[in-house]
């Protein structure tokens, strides 16, 4: 509570007409004063939604209204009616023999930290981008840049959307995963990203209710992966999320990996890719909000595999030739191949990613069989089966539809998933998706019909800031796909720095409406690019996502002009002033 000396003389009462404002600047501030229905009130001139100034509004009824977004104020304790708008800061009041005095500087009722977490929350359940972007942005200010939103966003979406895990919490974990390759600012809007794209995909609907784990906690990891494999077949989506939470609750990770990988991998590239992928997503989120939440994390993804499509059902997979029953045979071979090669060590041939691209499934399985049986790990055969996904999309074709870049893309970012979930377990099913991925590899084959040329590794006496200056530029014009490959295999001959080049990647994707689809790409490509055994495989996933984003951009950047407002509202500059 203020004490008598916080206060600050400004002037007398009788200065100051019914309901007509006066400014002071007061501690750095400027200060609106409203003498209405007898008594005096003080506020932040500047409203806290886009800072018009307040003294410009008017009061009614104990109402001050601001005619910027006519955003309606509690006049005692600059409560809002109007929660987009935020509550407006405001001073007590003491008239002491006929004077006004104000205390420029009271007491919070909460923390800032408190205030800007709340209103997070706030944003998320309204679905109101702009003050997502505040809280994001002030958030970092305190230190709290990348916990609270990613924690927030998490509890949020596994809590209000009926359906589950879905595009908004995978993009959250790709954002989160980008984070580190991000510079400061780009951070912020991964993250402001993140959390809106949650926001987006609960917005209008019902929330979740959970089930419970199964009370007998000495259940075996073998019974509780039969029974979930056994309820995800049969579509019991209850019961799998009873099992699942068991495992997650009883289990180590490893463990539950397994269980997941299992069942995901029972039917063949479920759901185009997705499912895969965004249980990997999961587990990925649980690396940075802790395995405490794995319960109620993983129970979200129950169904991506009760309610997914199988691509068995699908008629390019069966016809002309049956690459379903491929797999499937493969996959039951898969104990034996694992028992001939243990003890050995296999190095991968250098014409084997070539073998990968050949348009003969046929000869693709016996490959990936004889790898296998040399002594290939599943985290050494998916990510070579990854490494063949990312040259289909940089040798995408612009010949083809537009829609078939998702196509290459589904295959790249299962292709990743797979590599990621391999690296957890050693269980047998971690080989299932080098088949399904390397079979989706197969019918993508016609989309590289003519396969576009990828640039030549040679010198380049440039500037990298200024190469990456010229791939930035691509992205404003449409059509200039094969010259951002050709200016990310520039930077690599120039010698630029291969973070800064990331840096760029991540500046170009988040200035604009990204869509779900590029977003996941570029995260899938700079996850691909730490395993790179080699220059050549170092630039192929970075070349591949340029081209990808190239062909996707530029769109209207209605983010971004959202994210400015934000920051220049941070910052304290007059967004009301044209000429600002």
């Amino acid at each position: 509570m203020a004490t008598e000396d916080a206060y600050q003389e400004l002037f007398p009462l009788d200065r100051l007409a019914e309901d007509s404002p006066e400014l002071v600047q007061v501690g750095g501030r400027s200060i609106a004063l409203f003498h209405h229905e007898g008594t005096v009130y003080a506020v932040d001139n500047r409203c806290p939604h886009m800072g018009f100034p307040l003294s410009k509004g008017t009061v009614d009824d104990g109402l001050l209204t601001c005619h910027w977004h006519h955003a309606r104020f509690e006049l005692a304790c600059g409560d809002t009616l109007d929660p987009w708008a935020d509550d407006v800061q405001t001073f007590p009041v003491e008239i002491r023999d006929g004077t006004i005095y104000l205390d420029p500087d009271p007491e919070p009722d909460v923390s800032p930290a408190t205030h800007w977490r709340n209103r997070l929350a706030d944003a998320m359940r309204e679905n109101i981008d702009l003050v997502a972007a505040k809280a994001v942005i002030n958030l970092d200010d305190l230190g709290e840049g990348f916990a609270t939103p990613l924690e927030t966003a998490v509890d949020f979406g596994i809590t209000y959307r009926a359906m589950g895990w879905g595009r908004g919490l995978t993009t959250l974990a790709a954002m989160a995963n980008l984070y580190d390759d991000a510079a400061h600012d780009e951070k912020l809007r991964a993250m402001y990203v993140g959390v809106t794209e949650v926001a987006d995909d609960s917005a209008g609907e019902p929330p979740r209710f959970d089930q419970y784990e199964l009370r007998n906690g000495d259940l075996s990891k073998a019974r509780l992966k039969s029974w979930f494999r056994d309820t995800c077949e049969v579509r019991d989506s209850d019961g799998a999320e009873r099992c699942l939470r068991t495992a997650a609750a009883h289990l180590p990770p490893e463990d539950v990996v397994e269980i997941l990988l299992a069942a995901a991998t029972d039917h063949l590239y479920t759901n185009a890719g997705h499912t895969l992928d965004f249980v990997n997503k999961a587990v990925e989120t649980l690396d940075h909000v802790g395995w405490a939440k794995a319960e109620d994390v993983l129970a979200s993804t129950v169904e991506q595999f009760t309610d997914a499509s199988r691509s068995e059902e699908l008629s390019q997979w069966r016809q002309p030739i049956d690459v379903a029953d491929l797999c499937f045979d493969a996959h039951d071979a898969l104990p034996d191949l694992v028992a001939a090669g243990e003890g050995r060590e296999w190095k991968r041939p250098e014409d084997f990613v070539e073998t990968l691209l050949s348009d003969d499934p046929h000869v693709v399985i016996e490959a990936l069989e004889d790898a296998i049986r040399q002594g290939a790990t599943a985290e050494q055969l998916s990510r070579t089966v990854a490494l063949a996904a990312t040259r289909r999309v940089a040798h995408f074709a612009t010949s083809n539809e537009f829609s078939d870049w998702n196509t290459v893309h589904h295959t790249f970012s299962y292709a990743n998933a797979a590599h990621a979930l391999a690296a957890r377990t050693d269980a047998v099913e971690a080989y299932r998706p080098c088949f399904d991925g390397a079979m989706s590899v197969y019918l993508d084959r016609f989309l590289n019909t003519p396969a576009a040329p990828l640039p030549e590794p040679e010198g380049s006496a440039r500037d990298p800031e200024a190469i990456r200056e010229d791939l930035l530029a691509t992205f404003d014009e449409q059509g200039r796909v094969n010259e951002a490959g050709a200016l990310a295999s520039e930077h690599f001959d120039a010698g630029g720095d291969v973070s800064a080049l990331k840096r760029t990647l991540a500046e170009g994707l988040l200035r604009e409406d990204a869509g779900f689809h590029e977003l996941q790409n570029v995260e899938a490509a700079f996850r691909q690019t730490a395993f790179a055994a080699g220059d050549a495989e170092r630039r192929l996933p970075l070349i591949a996502t340029a081209r990808y984003l190239s062909a996707h951009f530029p769109t209207r950047r209605e983010r971004e002009q959202t994210f400015t407002i934000a920051r220049r509202l941070f910052r304290g500059e007059a967004i009301h002033d044209e000429s600002a």
